[in-house]
Parts: C-alpha cells; sequence; structure tokens
C-alpha cells in the first residue's frame, strides 16, 4: 500500500488513522489530521488544496466532537467535498479514519 499517490498533480492519500488509539474522539481525530497535514505537505500539498475527504466514523454518536475538530482545522473557505460513513474498523479501537485527495500547489 502506498501512503502517498502522486498522479498527474493530483495527491491520493491513503487511509489515515490516530496516533493513539487509546485516546478519545477527539484528539484520535485531530492526530490523524496532523497526520494528513504532514503528507500533503510532503506531497506539495496543504489543507488549502484538497479537493475532497471521505471520513469513516465508528459511531455516529461521536459526529459533532468529530466535526468539531474538522471545523478548527479547515481554513475557512477551504472546506472540500466530503462524505462520512459509519464504518466498521480495522481495529476496535480505531474510532475514525480518513482518506483525503488534494491538489499540488
Amino acid at each position: 500500500m502506498s501512503r502517498i499517490v502522486i498522479h498527474q498533480g493530483t495527491v491520493y492519500l491513503c487511509g489515515q488513522v490516530c496516533a493513539d488509539a487509546t485516546q478519545g474522539i477527539q484528539q484520535q481525530t485531530q492526530t490523524m489530521l496532523d497526520k494528513v497535514e504532514q503528507l500533503l505537505e510532503d506531497a506539495g500539498s496543504d489543507k488549502e488544496h484538497m479537493l475532497s475527504a471521505t471520513l469513516y466514523i465508528k459511531d455516529m454518536q461521536d459526529f459533532a466532537a468529530m466535526n468539531q475538530v474538522w471545523d478548527n482545522w479547515i481554513p475557512e473557505g477551504y472546506a472540500p467535498a466530503r462524505a462520512c460513513v459509519q464504518a466498521s474498523m480495522a481495529r476496535p479501537e480505531l474510532l475514525v479514519e480518513i482518506s483525503v485527495i488534494a491538489a499540488q500547489k
């Protein structure tokens, strides 16, 4: 599996999860987004060039708390097209995962 694929100026990130799965939804979301931010930078992109994001959340009861972190992370006026779906996770302690497509700068 590739962490980053770049094709004709479009960046595709594999699914990213948190740094510490023992934490709650907001900390898991924040560290997951921190990883996305670093990968985008590594690929010559950033949050302002995201085209779409798909969020997978273990329990929709966590949606509002996850979304609060997301809203604080996204620069105003640069929100990508986004979907959020409830999903079974690869490990039971994971609460959220994201897949991102972005344009290079």
